[in-house]
């Protein structure tokens, strides 16, 4: 038998070793910009805060959040090489910041994504280890980006009648009210608890059975026989629904199928869901007219976007970059 007296030293050499992984990870350099060297640790500083605000901000939909967090992970290293970029050239025009710039930028966030909720974004910031202080100095950089982005944004035309036609037929379906939408589904467990399960077996069929389904077997017995939500009993099948009093993730696959399509497999945080489109019954989409003005707003602000990834892609090359 081990004694406690010669666990102990072996405990905290572990835990030394583990400590000495973590801060050499947090050292690492992931990128230099013009001799000025981005680690690991600046990365994680940077978007933690936002990861709390994704979080909060849409916490009734985690396939949303899975989508904004995986977005700004992986731009994440990019995004801190343009700050420098654009930091650099704010210096060389002898830039200066209002601090009110900055007050507005945090006023923004609060309205937006905690509904106005000061106490609540504290309380989140708190929970990422992150000052007020801090995150205003990191708020502070991403508004001067936001200034030297705008100041470059460029001249373009604006919006032509039929641009904002087809703008308005290809995004209609996500301004109509109303929809209700009647659905069967598949739901299969990330964690059925039989011994030797995992997520990634429990994908695998679901897989199985989507191909199954898609390939002429019938989804009620597919469902009766493996469905593990409330509706298995019934085939999957559930009553009309008002599209809004649905899980958004769910909801937004079965309005881009056709009436008897199958979804790809939607990944939720404890299932893997197929979807089958039984019925929809369309609700009422506000005018062309009605949306213009946002719509003519929207295609300038994509023309603004365009410029700006130009001129990012010029000024780029202007700066010594090394990615590792």
């Amino acid at each position: 038998m081990i004694s406690l007296r010669t666990c102990l030293p072996l405990f905290l050499a572990a835990a030394a070793l583990s400590s000495a992984t973590a801060q050499t990870y947090s050292n690492r350099i992931v990128a230099v910009v013009d001799g000025t060297p981005i680690a690991a640790s600046e990365v994680r500083d940077t978007i933690k805060a936002q990861e709390q605000i994704i979080m909060y901000q849409f916490q009734n939909d985690p396939a949303r959040i899975n989508k904004e967090l995986a977005i700004l992970r992986e731009s994440a290293i990019e995004t801190l090489i343009d700050r420098e970029i654009l930091l650099a050239e704010f210096r060389k025009m002898g830039g200066v910041i209002k601090p009110q710039y900055v007050d507005d930028d945090i006023n923004s966030i609060i309205r937006e994504s905690f509904k106005g909720n000061r106490d609540a974004f504290v309380d989140e910031l708190a929970k990422t280890g992150m000052s007020v202080k801090k995150f205003r100095e990191l708020r502070e950089k991403m508004v001067i980006m936001n200034v030297m982005r705008a100041r470059n944004s460029g001249e373009h035309p604006p919006a032509t009648p039929r641009e904002v036609e087809e703008y308005y037929n290809k995004n209609v379906d996500k301004w109509r009210e109303g929809d209700q939408i009647k659905i069967s589904t598949i739901t299969i467990s990330k964690f059925s608890g039989e011994a030797g399960s995992s997520p990634e077996k429990q994908k695998k069929l679901a897989q199985e059975l989507r191909s199954k389904v898609l390939n002429g077997g019938d989804f009620a017995a597919t469902a009766k026989t493996y469905s593990q939500d409330s509706r298995a009993e019934n085939g999957g099948s559930w009553d009309w629904m008002a599209k809004t009093d649905m899980m958004p993730a769910i909801a937004n696959a079965a309005m881009e199928l056709k009436t008897g399509g199958i979804s790809p497999i939607i990944d939720q945080e404890t299932s893997f869901i197929i979807v089958a489109c039984d019925a929809k019954k369309l609700g009422t989409a506000p005018t062309l007219e009605a949306k213009r003005p946002e719509i003519e707003k929207m295609i300038n602000q994509e023309k603004s976007k365009a410029n700006i990834d130009k001129w990012m892609d010029n000024i780029r090359k202007k700066h010594m970059i090394k990615r590792f």
